[in-house]
């Protein structure tokens, strides 16, 4: 499959170049966003901008894609889906599962809110004096 890289400083956005996306296509996307999460910048967009069509099976991939994402503590977002693409992820009973945002800024910012909060969430900076509440 050929894919287009843009590696930011947070995240690196991948860009399937083919029209469709059919289900002997799984692996190779999977393991395309799968190399991220050994990576430095582990946070990834996957932007579908120039796919047209995908099966449902490579819908299921993508979510179970987000999923391994985020259990590696890595944002995984899908940006730029045409309406077919979203019909199958509805058909699928799969939209409410996915992270996906119109525009690849939109997506840019989700990644950069979500570092954010891991930052704070990671620190233990933390600290409330109780003895000066009232």
């Amino acid at each position: 499959m050929k894919v287009k890289i843009d590696t930011k400083e947070k995240f690196t956005v991948l860009t399937p170049e083919e029209p469709n996306i059919y289900d002997n296509m799984a692996d190779e996307l999977a393991a395309a966003c799968q190399q991220y999460l050994q990576a430095p910048i582990k946070n990834l967009i996957l932007k579908l901008s120039n796919v047209q069509d995908i099966d449902g099976n490579i819908a299921q991939k993508i979510i179970d894609l987000q999923q391994s994402f985020y259990d590696k503590n890595a944002s995984f977002l899908v940006c730029e889906m045409n309406k077919n693409i979203e019909a199958v992820f509805e058909q699928n009973d799969l939209i409410e599962m996915l992270n996906f945002t119109p525009t690849e800024c939109e997506a840019w910012d989700i990644v950069q809110m979500e570092e954010i909060e891991r930052e704070l969430l990671d620190s233990n900076d933390f600290s409330f004096d109780t003895d000066n509440m009232s």
